[in-house]
């Protein structure tokens, strides 16, 4: 099983932050943004990641990440010249994916939360669809790629930002996908956006009646950081979390020792030598 993280775009709603950093380096409350996806897929058991963005976002994830043998997994990377859609990292991560017959993909700028949320991912993991998705329920659900459901509630449609929909529910920027998905992801093409569509491979998983779906409904948070105020907002409560329950959220550092990726002295030897909230939080918690 691999992992993708997709930390790609121009970040256009962000203007003038991300014209010298990308977006997916901003600090939400202590530690940088990609550190919260990152987690999701350490959560997941994936050791094996890709994470693909721009030239100049990839030197500085190298410097932040390295090779991710400090965290007991393995990152490599790869460059997306220009943004193209989110099925374009099929395109860019088909070598890294060859051999793989289960696959994630997160979109870098997603944040996840909720108390019971890594139980929810061996469910999806041990399923035969070709394809599982999220769904979350929004206030805007027509910003985001919707789904309509039938009397039996199978989805039965997949649409991008769809206006009239009678429900509330948003497609997430996590996908599970089968090893099929190299080959399907080849049969899409670009949009009138200039994009290849996310909601396009899965219409075509759907066409064979291969997808799946989890809601994360009551307690559980989603967020797509691509403004300013979901940002703050996300700050917050990450601060109120971390502060209230003394439980972080996105520390790669705590996950990969929970999950046994690296040992405790592993752990000492990362975190001795810095004096940070981030790097308190397991001094104060571990040793």
């Amino acid at each position: 099983m691999r992992g993708i993280i997709l930390a790609g775009g121009l970040g256009t709603r962000l203007m003038p932050l991300t014209k010298v950093k990308n977006k997916h380096s901003f600090l939400i409350y202590d530690k940088p943004m990609i550190f919260y996806p990152l987690s999701i897929l350490m959560l997941m058991n994936i050791k094996k990641i890709l994470i693909i963005s721009s030239k100049e976002a990839v030197i500085d994830f190298k410097k932040l990440l390295g090779d991710g043998k400090d965290f007991g997994i393995k990152i490599t990377y790869k460059v997306q010249n220009k943004p193209k859609g989110i099925v374009d990292a099929f395109k860019i991560g088909n070598t890294f994916l060859k051999h793989s017959k289960k696959n994630v993909l997160i979109l870098g700028d997603n944040i996840f939360y909720g108390s019971d949320l890594q139980n929810l991912f061996p469910s999806v993991l041990d399923q035969n669809r070709g394809c599982s998705i999220f769904l979350c329920p929004v206030k805007n659900p027509y910003a985001f790629g919707n789904v309509v459901f039938n009397k039996k509630n199978k989805i039965i449609h997949i649409r991008e930002k769809m206006k009239n929909n009678k429900n509330n529910l948003a497609i997430t920027g996590l996908y599970f996908f089968d090893d099929k998905v190299i080959n399907m992801a080849k049969k899409i093409k670009y949009s009138k956006r200039g994009e290849l569509e996310i909601t396009d491979l899965l219409k075509l998983y759907l066409k064979q009646n291969k997808i799946d779906y989890k809601i994360l409904g009551r307690g559980y948070l989603w967020y797509d950081m691509g403004t300013i105020e979901s940002i703050n907002e996300v700050n917050n409560i990450i601060e109120n979390v971390q502060n209230r329950q003394g439980t972080a959220l996105g520390n790669i550092h705590e996950v990969s020792y929970l999950k046994k990726f690296i040992n405790k002295n592993k752990l000492k030897s990362l975190i001795t030598k810095y004096n940070s909230p981030y790097f308190n939080y397991i001094k104060n918690k571990y040793f």
